[in-house]
């Protein structure tokens, strides 16, 4: 017999399908296949701890799952609503004020929209979400170019490269031939350990072009934590809205 369940993780939403069986006596199993997270259980395992074990599981899940697999929650961006920024959730406060376009200030780890009277609706929506990326973008624009000033001493690399702000939705980041470093503004929303580690790869790349095992020794040198970093990455990945 089957039943399906939900837990909610950060933003997203991950589903799973659960297949109880008389078999099974103990242990619950965990895995994913084209169809989705599927749960293998005793017959007599509640729901609810259940819950509890894909909910622990859910940074493992979140890391091998597909993008049709979840489900994240799209914002409204109305008070109350929150967004990361350096790994914070930071609540969005949204008032009408005597502005043209909507205004967004960082106030004691608020977010402060002020908004055009009358405006509503779809276009209020895409308006106060143009205001936030441009607001998260200029913060990219503050923040990275000084990180590769810090790191490029120690990669001996990355001394003369340009650094340009842009909106990937496959990369946090990427390294032309010609030394340009491109990074993405949602890295703004991480941990500062998870952007310096964005960082400090891209840097790596002006080195070694690929990721071959002297790619990864030499991050592994300026950065020992290299591979705890990189899974948070990509569990962190998943769950960021915008």
């Amino acid at each position: 017999m089957s039943e399906r369940g939900s837990v909610r993780f950060g933003n997203t939403t991950i589903g799973y399908e659960v297949r109880r069986s008389e078999r099974r006596r103990k242990t619950v199993q965990i895995t994913m296949d084209g169809g989705g997270v599927q749960v293998a259980a005793p017959m007599t395992t509640p729901p609810d701890e259940l819950r509890a074990i894909v909910r622990r599981r859910a940074p493992w899940i979140l890391s091998h799952a597909s993008g049709e697999m979840l489900e994240t929650a799209p914002k409204r961006f109305v008070s109350g609503e929150t967004l990361p920024y350096l790994g914070r959730n930071v609540r969005m406060i949204v008032d009408a004020g005597e502005v043209h376009l909507p205004e967004v200030r960082f106030d004691h780890w608020r977010f402060r929209v002020a908004v055009p009277e009358g405006l509503e609706g779809e276009e209020r929506q895409q308006r106060i979400r143009r205001a936030i990326v441009g607001w998260y973008r200029d913060r990219a624009a503050e923040r990275l170019p000084n990180l590769v000033k810090r790191w490029w001493p120690r990669l001996g690399q990355g001394e003369r490269s340009r650094v340009l702000i842009r909106d990937q939705r496959q990369r946090w980041g990427s390294c032309a031939p010609d030394g340009t470093l491109r990074f993405n503004w949602r890295a703004m929303m991480l941990p500062p350990a998870l952007i310096e580690y964005i960082v400090v790869h891209e840097l790596a790349h002006l080195t070694h072009r690929n990721h071959s095992t002297d790619f990864w020794s030499l991050m592994a040198e300026v950065m020992p934590d290299t591979q705890q970093r990189r899974q948070r990455l990509r569990e962190a990945g998943c769950t960021l809205p915008l």
